[in-house]
């Protein structure tokens, strides 16, 4: 059975210690630092920061969390009644927010 054939080079380079920890993290599991990196550069995945929209559902979010608050603190002084029509408001917006969450 014939290996792959490789046929695109790339270089890097590395302070000593970047590269005595690869080679550790490689050797750890068995493989060789240059079949480590490239199994990682195929499998891993980075988080990325929040998107402006996604950094917009989220203060929204907080900000129902802050209105659900007040809609306790509200049916403790004010009662049920006038609670509970605050807490419809806030659903309907909680509604929309997760409507553009998921679709």
């Amino acid at each position: 059975m014939k290996a792959v054939k490789r046929e695109v080079r790339a270089s890097i380079r590395f302070t000593k210690l970047e590269y005595h920890t690869i080679s550790e993290k490689a050797r750890s599991v068995g493989m060789k630092p240059t079949a480590y990196l490239r199994h990682l550069g195929i499998h891993a995945t980075i988080s990325t920061h929040l998107t402006a929209e996604e950094r917009e559902i989220a203060r929204k979010l907080i900000g129902v969390a802050n209105n659900l608050n007040q809609f306790v603190k509200c049916c403790h002084v004010e009662g049920v009644p006038l609670a509970a029509y605050r807490f419809h408001n806030l659903l309907a917006i909680l509604d929309e927010i997760l409507k553009k969450l998921k679709p």
